[in-house]
């Protein structure tokens, strides 16, 4: 049943798509029974790539030669995803002028159901020859499922009009709304499973759009949670909420919920029309609507074989039926459940979809523009770079740009108001997680980001950006690359921190993913760091990490800084001796270099004979090798950089065991003497930190005679 709430609707403010228009126009062009089609066409789609080899649209009795010898796939989470994906076609197809909805998949095991839409909606292309809609491509897709080299069998970028990998579990809302974000034209309709509900990221992100009151003009949000009952392996927490429960946590979280189980579906649409007309942009105050759609996991499959219960249990999650082709009561319910879609009604034999299930289809959606800067910031030289703020503030004036940062910014020192105050288009919330969603919402809309947090919070994120990064280059794969680059500021430095506050692990998680995508930055100074995020910030199809101390330390000629830049290392002339050097120094990060040119000019003092070479490592992915790591120093360089037997001590802001598996990686072991960040056995003073790890001045210098001794006897 539908629970009704009758409110006075305020008036949507001026620019905000009349979404209400959208539901009138389509409950009068789109009858009950388009919607009921296409949704069977759905799920006889999904139910037939799971099992089917042939007699798609099961045009004679199936046969057992019909069906697969290993059905593979997820059911149990395409019905009810299914619903919601043939009620919102018309809506979509009906949206208002200029408007855009976009439907996210928080669910990843839909796999077979988002193939489906997208081979209904056209968009899918499998054989290469011919239309989308053919007998050709229907075999192709469900004889084919579930596609490993091709799609894979759950949500991902290589099916058209997936713009979300599940299987990140969680941030789906987040990222729904960082998409609505500054975008008032749009409509955002995250999937939420019940089994997400369970996670920090959804349970945070309830709470989060409170955060986002008075920040902008931004497009809506309307949340569907699948509440059908159960996870992989059992209830949902959800489930055992009654009705009441329910109704009470979503409007203690600030929401107004509309609670449906599907089944009757004019009522279905009447309940959707209803939200589409609450609908607010997601910055205002106020009660926003929520769909709970009730529906059961895996309805309309079988409900038992052999005395065997197979509803409302796990056993639905992925194929409910284990080997129909070699058992004669599993045979005769999967015959009678396809038969039930009766396919023969929604597909011709030429595998088109009907006339029918084509009324409820959405159309074509259009590409979600790029809006950037005319000009890229990094255009100007080094040494006109003032700070990290200045940059921001800069990047901020050009619109379509967003800073997140969980309740940091003031205390890194980020100054970006003159009054000190927190600008509409900066965001503070105290969740790591959440910034990450946003960010990455906002950037796959094609806008930029930042994220600004401490060095020691920022690895709370380090699976969901393992997981973006599969799905940025399975995007790439799909040629849908060319987006704004996902923006890591990682200061607050442990090296200056509290021992709860030391942990540079993020980076190190993602350089060890061997990721082209990855540039981990580490500027020598603040003018360095300045320009370094300029280029960051105008970049595009790149996951970057700016490590950069929230202190003032000392600046150092700028001259070397272009090779930095464009090379990812370079040698400090100033520092270094002509000729064939005894012992190469190499710096990477702020904190290191401080430390490492002190080294230097210590080890010049108490050993005037011995000639160094001092270079600056500012990107550390440079390090690895090619192909792995595209932008690479080729063989020539790093040669020329750090020679080929020359001893090399080099000083690092990270755990020092990821750089030495990049240089490990070009086969360069033995002669690398890496010192970095390790973990201390209690709390310990800056100063007291450095001796620890080996990175003050004096131990350097200590470490470098010892090598240059050894080396030489």
């Amino acid at each position: 049943m539908a629970l009704t709430t009758e409110r006075v609707t305020d008036p949507a403010p001026p620019g905000f798509p009349d979404w209400s228009y959208a539901a009138r126009q389509a409950a009068e062009a789109v009858p009950d029974q388009a919607i009921d089609a296409c949704w069977r066409a759905l799920n006889h789609l999904s139910a037939a790539q799971l099992y089917l080899t042939d007699n798609l649209r099961l045009a004679r009795p199936l046969r057992p030669a019909d069906v697969k010898e290993t059905p593979r796939g997820h059911w149990g989470v395409c019905p009810p995803v299914n619903c919601m994906l043939a009620h919102l076609g018309p809506l979509t197809a009906w949206r208002p002028t200029g408007s855009e909805l976009l439907v996210l998949h928080g669910a990843g095991h839909a796999g077979p159901s988002a193939l489906a839409h997208a081979y209904l909606g056209g968009s899918l292309h499998l054989t290469g020859n011919g239309p989308s809609w053919s007998m050709p491509e229907l075999r192709a897709l469900i004889t084919g499922f579930p596609h490993p080299e091709r799609f894979g069998g759950e949500i991902t970028p290589l099916i058209p009009g997936v713009r979300h990998t599940g299987g990140q579990l969680g941030p789906a809302l987040a990222i729904a709304q960082g998409m609505a974000l500054d975008a008032p034209h749009r409509l955002v309709v995250p999937l939420i499973g019940d089994g997400e509900l369970e996670t920090g990221a959804t349970a945070a992100a309830w709470l989060a759009r409170r955060a986002l009151h008075g920040s902008g003009e931004h497009g809506a949000v309307l949340p569907v949670v699948l509440a059908n009952g159960l996870k992989m392996g059992g209830p949902s927490l959800l489930a055992g909420m009654s009705e009441d429960d329910v109704r009470a946590y979503f409007t203690g979280l600030g929401y107004e919920p509309l609670i449906h189980d599907g089944a009757h579906l004019p009522g279905f649409r009447r309940l959707l029309a209803d939200a589409f007309t609450r609908l607010r942009p997601l910055g205002e105050p106020g009660r926003q609507p929520v769909i709970v759609l009730t529906m059961p996991k895996g309805h309309t499959g079988p409900e038992q074989v052999a005395g065997r219960w197979i509803a409302g249990t796990p056993a639905v999650h992925k194929t409910p039926l284990k080997s129909p082709r070699h058992n004669d009561a599993e045979f005769a319910a999967l015959a009678a459940w396809l038969a039930s879609y009766r396919p023969a009604e929604l597909f011709t034999t030429q595998g088109r979809p009907t006339d029918l299930v084509r009324q409820a289809l959405p159309g074509p959606s259009p590409a979600p523009g790029t809006a950037r800067p005319s000009a890229p910031l990094a255009s100007r030289g080094p040494q006109s770079w003032p700070d990290v703020s200045a940059v921001i503030r800069e990047r901020a004036a050009n619109g379509a740009f967003r800073l997140f940062s969980p309740d940091e910014i003031a205390s890194n020192r980020l100054q970006l108001a003159a009054d000190g105050r927190l600008p509409s288009w900066a965001v503070e919330i105290l969740n790591e997680e959440i910034c990450h969603g946003w960010l990455q919402g906002y950037t796959e809309t094609g806008r930029d980001a930042l994220l600004a947090t401490y060095e020691a919070f920022a690895p709370v994120n380090t699976s969901l950006l393992v997981q973006h990064l599969k799905h940025r280059r399975l995007r790439y794969l799909a040629h849908q690359g060319g987006l704004p680059s996902v923006n890591y500021l990682i200061t607050s430095l442990g090296w200056r921190n509290t021992y709860t506050h030391q942990n540079p692990g993020l980076v190190s998680s993602m350089l060890e993913t061997e990721d082209g995508f990855v540039h981990v930055y580490t500027p020598a100074d603040a003018t360095r760091a300045a320009a370094v995020l300029a280029v960051m910030l105008a970049g595009h199809d790149r996951v970057n990490f700016l490590i950069t101390d929230k202190h003032p330390g000392p600046a150092f000629p700028p001259d070397p800084f272009r090779d930095e830049l464009t090379d990812g290392a370079a040698i400090w002339p100033h520092l270094s001796h002509h000729g064939r050097p005894h012992l190469i120094l190499a710096s990477a990060g702020d904190i290191p270099a401080r430390e490492l040119t002190a080294a230097a000019t210590l080890l010049r003092r108490s050993h005037p004979e011995i000639k160094i070479r001092y270079l600056h490592v500012n990107d550390l992915a440079v390090l690895g090798p090619a192909p792995h790591w595209p932008y690479a120093l080729d063989e020539r360089t790093f040669t020329r950089l750090f020679g080929t037997d020359t001893p090399v001590l080099m000083a690092v802001p990270t755990h020092p065991g990821s750089v030495r598996a990049l240089l490990a990686a070009r086969g360069e072991t033995s002669r690398f003497h890496v010192v970095g960040y390790r973990e201390p056995s209690r709390p310990t003073t800056p100063e007291g930190l450095l001796e620890h790890c080996g990175l003050s001045a004096a131990a350097l210098s200590a470490q470098a005679a010892l090598m240059i001794k050894e080396h030489s006897g």
